[in-house]
């Protein structure tokens, strides 16, 4: 979670690769701090678990520099990233400035640029938002990143479904409404002619210790939920809810503890060390 001090990155890392987990997602979120500097702390003291940032705000970024800095992690640790991208919290991006008109277009016009950009290609682009000019990177990643993209709206996962290799569902998402984002991605995947692979991360909000349920509702009751989101409870309980999400077409779920939760690297190591050896 964001809120986790940037001095403790670095423990939180060691826990994920010690503990066996195959992913460690970390946060873009204002005003806690940068997912590429996040990303490459946990890189740079970890060889093998891959790394997710869920996800940088578009509007924040400009492509040209988003595209560096991703190659530059990507070829350093080559198979190991996966960066997100989405419209960003519209209240935050008008506090910095930064909100545009039409968010889908902005989305759009960058996946677009940065897919070129990061397969190497030179890329001129005069759209409504982005614009380049015979832009391309020196360092261009040798095999090119999986591209997520975070998405609610039906829009905007129709979107995911076209330009992005893999869509990011947020932690009120509920196993029927993986069942339903798969049926819009699809969709989107179709209008695209895509038949390549698409991954399904969700987010789950998860409660352990005592009182594990009650904290659980209050979490979600401050943000709105969908019926069936989030798990509260043990290793089993917890391994039952991955499979659920799992049988529904999430490909990758990721547990999220919790803000209450006071220990970032207990909840890592009870995840790797409890849960996942239930589901291998």
């Amino acid at each position: 979670m964001p809120q986790i001090a940037p001095e403790r990155l670095a423990a939180v890392g060691v826990a994920a690769e010690e503990s066996g987990v195959e992913e460690l997602w970390l946060w873009e979120d204002c005003f806690w701090g940068g997912g590429i500097a996040s990303a490459a702390t946990v890189l740079a003291r970890t060889e093998r678990v891959r790394v997710g940032i869920g996800v940088m705000p578009v509007p924040l970024r400009n492509v040209a520099l988003t595209a560096m800095e991703v190659a530059m992690l990507a070829r350093m640790y080559p198979g190991r990233v996966i960066p997100g991208f989405g419209h960003g919290v519209q209240e935050w991006m008008g506090q910095v400035g930064a909100r545009v008109d039409s968010p889908m277009t902005l989305l759009r016009e960058q996946l677009g640029a940065l897919r070129g950009l990061l397969n190497g290609e030179k890329v001129s682009v005069a759209g409504r938002y982005v614009t380049l000019e015979e832009v391309a990177l020196d360092w261009p990643p040798i095999e090119t990143p999986v591209i997520a993209a975070a998405a609610t709206g039906p829009r905007t996962v129709r979107l995911a479904g076209e330009l992005a290799d893999a869509t990011i569902l947020t932690s009120r998402t509920s196993p029927d409404g993986v069942r339903s984002a798969r049926a819009l991605i699809d969709e989107g995947r179709a209008k695209a002619g895509r038949t390549d692979d698409h991954r399904v991360i969700v987010y789950v909000r998860t409660a352990t210790g005592p009182d594990a349920a009650a904290r659980l509702e209050l979490a979600q009751d401050r943000e709105g939920t969908e019926v069936g989101a989030g798990v509260a409870g043990g290793p089993e309980t917890v391994a039952d809810a991955v499979r659920r999400y799992a049988e529904a077409g999430a490909d990758t779920v990721v547990l999220e503890p919790i803000a209450d939760h006071p220990d970032p690297v207990e909840f890592i190591r009870f995840v790797g060390e409890q849960v996942r050896p239930l589901l291998a």
